[in-house]
């Protein structure tokens, strides 16, 4: 554990994601964890706002860990949705949907929102970060080209911006970077900082 958590030596953090980018990052972070996931039916209500929408994923997936927190436990959960024209792009099940996802960002902004959930025995607190992501334009043929070769479809919005879509696509972002990997690593670490 870093020093400057020594807060948490008598904590056991667990993370509820089977991310890879997420586990990488907070590994990142010096923090001991273990992984531990329930299965979750992450169906968003019809009259939810886009901008909610992260938050109300990040504290389903906390509410519905079926194992009972026990003293020193801290159960993070997260979701990360991307916001295009007031619509959620979640993951795309089919190439063909990827696709139209991301010929739908070519060229244009939109929001990648992330919300983090953390609970323990006593107290739950759900934080969120935005960052507006500009991509220039995108040729189909890229588009084919990342799908077929980066296989994007465990990812909102189609896409990862630590990919190869990412090195030459992405124009600007405003805003964390991590938090468009699907981790806001400052928000993470300041929490549990004061946990």
């Amino acid at each position: 554990m870093e020093p400057f958590l020594s807060n948490l030596t008598k904590k056991k953090i667990i993370l509820a994601s089977n991310s890879p980018r997420r586990q990488e990052l907070l590994k990142g972070l010096g923090i001991d964890f273990e992984v531990r996931v329930n299965t979750v039916d992450e169906t968003i209500p019809k009259d939810i706002q886009a901008e909610y929408v992260a938050a109300y994923l990040s504290k389903l997936k906390s509410e519905s860990f079926t194992e009972k927190l026990i003293e020193n436990e801290i159960l993070i959960t997260s979701d990360t949705v991307v916001i295009a024209d007031g619509h959620v792009l979640g993951k795309p099940n089919t190439e063909e949907e990827a696709f139209d996802m991301l010929k739908s960002l070519s060229g244009s902004s939109h929001s990648v929102m992330t919300a983090v959930t953390f609970r323990d025995k006593s107290r739950q607190i759900t934080l969120e970060d935005e960052t507006k992501v500009t991509f220039r334009f995108l040729e189909e043929e890229e588009i084919w080209h990342y799908i077929r070769h980066y296989k994007p479809m465990d990812k909102a919005g189609a896409y990862g911006i630590q990919e190869w879509i990412g090195f030459m696509g992405v124009e600007r972002i405003e805003g964390s970077y991590y938090n468009v990997m699907g981790f806001p690593l400052h928000l993470v670490y300041a929490q549990l900082k004061k946990w």
